[in-house]
């Protein structure tokens, strides 16, 4: 088999809906359903057994989370978005990535260029400092790579969802908390809390045909906290609140709405749904998907750009920036002179995105307002629930 380091392949509409019918995105949603379908009535803390590759695993996350331990953000107080103490995280990571991956059992080392693509993104953007769902799920199609390179086998299923996946997610916290992330997208491209889709998807299979928790007791503080360590869904919604202020109703419309359906089985079937067609399925997320030979793109090329304009006299040459209109599906972008989409690049799910200051950025800023001085990046233990009532 010849690997290849994964790029980027789908520009248009017309890509994206072969990407809808193509052999990877049947893949993408059978191992979706597959890692669903296995935690259905799980616990996190249940037994489940771990291959020698999935233990392999969790020891490379293990690295990832000193690594984070060992670079501190730096003094940023000044700004209310990301620190870019991050980018020396991401390098750092993206160093010992060979080295990280060399340890998994079976791994071909031929196959360490490309899988470890998939790797290195699922951390974040560099650029912009933020996090979102495609992140997310560029985690999720290295699992499946490593699945099948037969490092993960079937057997590990259900410890993939509540060992390793939730490992991850908590290391995410980290970040997001010491980094200060940005929400990639002014919504975070539907993750539910400003970051993540897929735990509220896995969380809530966790729930299916739960005989006492209903939906609705996301609500009652002492069922969130009580819950909390057994389920997913539960541990998100304690997440949410102890950094925002309020009732869900405000900061997190979305969820509070879900909480109204009578069924985990139903909340469960509709989280796939939405992950389908809000994730997969929009072209401002899977223009950023990465192909390579183990998550592969047959279809169409895209079209070809129409030649580059002359260049113009020095006469009519002027200070301002010459701003050039894209259209992209439905709306257009405008770009100055250096082909940026305004000040931020767009990036996974930032499709017509503006900055967004982190929720953590937010709640620092409003522990300084009750103390009335400034804090230091480490002045405020814990993390402050952010002002919305």
């Amino acid at each position: 088999m010849a690997f290849q380091v994964p790029h980027k392949a789908i520009l248009t509409k017309e890509q994206l809906e072969f990407f809808q019918t193509s052999k990877t995105h049947q893949e993408l949603v059978s191992y979706i359903e597959v890692l669903n379908n296995a935690v259905v009535g799980v616990r996190l803390n249940d037994e489940c057994s771990l291959s020698t590759g999935a233990t392999a695993v969790l020891v490379l996350l293990d690295s990832v989370e000193r690594v984070a331990r060992d670079t501190p953000p730096v003094e940023n107080s000044a700004s209310r978005f990301g620190n870019p103490a991050f980018r020396t995280f991401y390098d750092r990571v993206v160093e010992i990535s060979p080295e990280l991956h060399a340890s998994l059992p079976g791994l071909l080392s031929e196959a360490v260029e490309e899988v470890s693509v998939y790797f290195n993104e699922a951390w974040g953007n560099r650029t912009r400092i933020d996090y979102g769902s495609g992140m997310e799920l560029n985690f999720l199609c290295w699992l499946l790579c490593l699945e099948r390179l037969q490092v993960l086998r079937e057997t590990d299923h259900k410890a993939i969802v509540i060992r390793l996946f939730w490992r991850y997610i908590n290391i995410m916290r980290i970040l997001q908390s010491t980094y200060w992330l940005e929400p990639a997208g002014s919504h975070g491209v539907w993750g539910l809390d400003d970051y993540h889709f897929l735990p509220f998807l896995f969380g809530s299979a966790q729930l299916r045909g739960h005989k006492y928790i209903r939906p609705k007791a996301i609500h009652d503080p002492e069922v969130v906290e009580e819950y909390s360590k057994d389920y997913i869904y539960f541990a998100c919604i304690a997440f949410i609140n102890s950094i925002k202020s309020a009732s869900l109703q405000w900061h997190s419309p979305m969820l509070n709405d879900i909480s109204a359906v009578k069924t985990w089985d139903k909340v469960n079937s509709g989280m796939l749904k939405m992950y389908l067609a809000e994730v997969l399925n929009k072209l401002p997320v899977i223009q950023h998907f990465l192909f390579g030979s183990l998550l592969p793109y047959d279809g169409p090329p895209p079209p070809l750009p129409p030649p580059a304009p002359s260049l113009p006299s020095a006469l009519s040459m002027s200070s301002k920036p010459v701003i050039s209109h894209t259209v992209h599906g439905d709306h257009v972008h405008a770009h100055d002179d250096l082909g940026g989409a305004g000040q931020k690049d767009v990036g996974w799910g930032d499709c017509c995105g503006i900055p967004v200051p982190s929720v953590f950025a937010a709640a620092r800023a409003e522990a300084e307002r009750k103390h009335g001085f400034k804090l230091g990046e480490a002045g405020v233990p814990g993390v402050r629930p952010v002002p919305f009532d």
